[in-house]
């Protein structure tokens, strides 16, 4: 997943069905790319040959420690030694990694959930249980079929446990929104605004860092079309004379800044509950909605 600079966490994109998009609280569209089925074979198959590995060292213990046992304690251990292998060592190791794997991590893959955030134990249990049916019992059929059903090759464990598989890629520094105009900080203040849709939000990030590339013609009229969308989510009105870009870039930051409070009242009601000491504000760094902070798969 790609490394973008944000002040909070993203969240689906609103009226869409499919989840791999995410929106920033400035507008910024993350696109969560899925892995795709050659790079997640052969994630698997390396994680074959380590748990293949280990279910050899364990049965060969086994048969050194068992001598003189009976067929059916070696048949019990034998079981346990494929459970642990197949089972436990997968479902332990995605726990612990938040949904990684040594295939996963030479692939530069991770397992999260549909909302792109990482996954817990419940997840990575499911995903370990129906890959042992799926990939083992049945040779990876069911899950070879699954993924080329779907646009995010997901297999039956992943289904189940509401998770898919993506691509970690090289960060991505975006270039930051436009600052608050001096000359409309006051009203910005003083402002009422209504929740900009995340389709309007994006296309005002879009026109703003790319303004510069339009022609004269072009940026009037897209800049006219845009402000005449946010005016009705403001209110009191923009002082008169207002620059139309420089409304659209008052808004954008305004926006960044209400989703970096509600980030900051979120995490303070969270550590109020949870019983932990008071630390720095979470949204410290965050200037006119922008953060260093960085989203990861």
């Amino acid at each position: 997943m790609a490394n973008v600079a944000v002040s909070g966490p993203a969240r689906p994109l609103r009226g869409l069905a499919d989840q791999a998009q995410l929106v920033t609280g400035e507008g910024v569209l993350i696109d969560v790319p899925a892995a795709s089925l050659p790079l997640r074979m052969l994630s698997a198959l390396i994680d074959w040959l380590i748990y293949g590995a280990v279910l050899v060292a364990l049965i060969v213990a086994v048969v050194f420690a068992s001598r003189g046992a009976s067929a059916a304690g070696v048949g019990t251990l034998l079981l346990v030694a494929m459970v642990a292998a197949f089972i436990v060592l997968p479902v332990t190791i995605e726990t612990l990694s938040r949904g990684r794997s040594v295939g996963k991590l030479v692939c530069r893959l991770r397992v999260v959930r549909d909302d792109g955030g990482p996954i817990v134990f419940r997840h990575a249990l499911l995903r370990g249980l129906l890959g042992f049916v799926e990939l083992w019992l049945m040779q990876g059929v069911p899950a070879f079929v699954a993924a080329c059903c779907n646009s995010r090759c997901r297999r039956l464990g992943d289904l189940t446990a509401g998770t898919y598989v993506v691509r970690l890629e090289r960060g991505l520094q975006l270039e930051p929104p436009p600052g608050m105009p001096p000359h409309l900080r006051t009203w910005v203040a003083h402002s009422d605004m209504a929740a900009l849709p995340d389709g309007l939000a994006l296309a005002i990030r879009q026109f703003l860092t790319r303004r510069a590339g339009l022609s004269p013609a072009a940026r009037d009229a897209l800049a006219s079309s845009l402000a005449a969308q946010v005016r009705p989510l403001v209110a009191p009105a923009p002082p008169p004379y207002t620059h139309v870009e420089d409304l659209l870039a008052a808004v954008m930051v305004r926006r960044g800044d209400l989703e970096a409070a509600r980030l900051s009242r979120e995490e303070t009601t969270r550590r109020r509950l949870l019983g932990e000491p008071s630390s720095p504000d979470p949204t410290a760094g965050v200037v006119g909605g922008v953060s260093a902070g960085r989203i990861r798969a």
